[in-house]
């Protein structure tokens, strides 16, 4: 915390959006940063919707005592109409020996307590759900930085990739693998790191090209090359997939655990092709069988790029699963 001092701690901080881990993290640095320039400062929590007025006053005014005071005010969005009228009037002439900082939401609700703070000049600190992809990444390599480390764009992408996309995973992810390497992160070094545990199979792939979600099972497919699975049994898994599929088909619909014997496979697999045979006709489960062969003969032919020959299986099963609907 280098270089704090007591001026330069803002004396009103709004929290502003709805992403619990970044809203979480902005108050521990603001009590760290506090706590920095006054080991013994008075650190008070309140839910704005159960605060009253009275309270506030007394919380705000000079203490006889001196010494610093920090008042974090959660769920600023839920304060009664008195006592936002009370803190912006409060923020227009602030006490240099208080810091308050409030949390909102960020949206419509309560919407003029965090105008009119703004207004007044409070420093906003971004706590909204990260939208896009590239806030993610941009997250990810930020989480890296903050702990000393580097990490190149493609492995924050293989992060992401291997945990998701919910934040608190990403950020205990990223303190994990500072932990458990020298700090400079590629993607080479997240494969590794998960390749025993993200099981992303060839039947992933399968189950999501038999639904015709390309996106999805391309995405698994990248990643269970990426990480190292043989792409032999991944072509397995799609003819494996779509036989079962025409298999299941052929019988029509029917009790699982009764097809179980005529089928000979077990009740829950005869149960999920089912849901996947949905929206398949038998000329576009002929034509997936080809496509399912094509690439089989292509993988364990030795061809030149047996990932190729895997994405075009992915494509062509999903065409014709689109080709063959009615």
């Amino acid at each position: 915390m280098g270089g704090v001092t007591a001026a330069s701690l803002a004396p009103i901080l709004l929290v502003l959006g709805d992403e619990e881990l970044l809203a979480t993290r902005a108050v521990t640095e603001a009590v760290a940063k506090a706590r920095s320039v006054d080991p013994d400062v008075d650190v008070r929590d309140y839910q704005a919707g159960a605060l009253v007025v009275g309270e506030i006053a007394e919380m705000l005014s000079p203490s006889l005592f001196g010494g610093r005071r920090l008042l974090v005010l959660r769920a600023g969005q839920d304060a009664r109409k008195d006592l936002v009228a009370a803190l912006l009037a409060y923020a227009k002439n602030p006490d240099p020996e208080v810091q308050l900082v409030v949390l909102h939401l960020g949206g419509a609700k309560g919407k003029a307590f965090a105008d009119g703070l703004k207004a007044a000049g409070a420093t906003v600190v971004p706590a909204a759900k990260l939208k896009g992809h590239r806030d993610r990444v941009a997250f990810v390599r930020d989480e890296i930085r903050r702990a000393g480390g580097k990490c190149t764009d493609d492995a924050a992408e293989a992060l992401i990739a291997a945990v998701g996309n919910d934040l608190r995973e990403l950020a205990a992810a990223c303190s994990q693998l500072m932990a458990d390497t020298d700090g400079r992160i590629s993607a080479d070094t997240v494969a590794r790191y998960y390749r025993g545990r993200v099981e992303v199979t060839g039947f992933t792939v399968a189950d999501a090209a038999m639904v015709g979600d390309v996106p999805g099972a391309l995405e698994a497919l990248r990643w269970a090359l990426h990480v190292g699975v043989d792409p032999v049994p991944i072509a397995d898994a799609i003819a494996d997939g779509v036989r079962t599929v025409a298999r299941v088909a052929a019988v029509g619909r029917g009790d699982p655990y009764q097809l179980a014997s005529t089928l000979g496979m077990p009740a829950w697999k005869i149960r999920s092709a089912q849901q996947r045979a949905r929206g398949w006709t038998p000329e576009g489960l002929v034509q997936a069988m080809r496509a399912a062969a094509e690439c089989n003969a292509a993988v364990k032919g030795g061809s030149d790029d047996r990932a190729y020959a895997l994405e075009r299986a992915v494509f062509s099963v999903a065409a014709a699963r689109q080709g063959g609907a009615r």
